[in-house]
């Protein structure tokens, strides 16, 4: 640690550096976060048989607004309610096919 313990002016400093870190990993923490839901939705997903991409078409052609933390959170929580939603989706999906 050396001068950053005794020293005011090396003190300050790393006081400065460390809000900035603090500050820029708010930022990072939000986009770590999203891409954690999205690994897990397409984990669930692909074992009901739809790719991430497909499964999010289909929600929103369903008109399910949930988002992807609720979604991740189902999924890992609650794999039956998480299957009852992705079977919604496929409904949806084949609906507009059809259509």
């Amino acid at each position: 640690w050396g001068l950053k313990s005794r020293s005011y002016r090396y003190a300050k400093e790393q006081v400065e550096h460390s809000l900035v870190y603090a500050y820029r990993d708010r930022k990072n923490k939000k986009r770590t976060f999203r891409q954690l839901w999205i690994v897990r939705i397409n984990a669930a997903a692909r074992a009901n048989g739809m790719s991430y991409n497909q499964f999010i078409s289909g929600l929103h052609k369903a008109g399910i607004e949930l988002d992807r933390k609720v979604l991740a959170d189902l999924a890992v929580a609650d794999p039956a309610a998480f299957t009852a939603v992705v079977e919604q989706a496929k409904a949806a999906l084949e609906a507009s096919k059809a259509a």
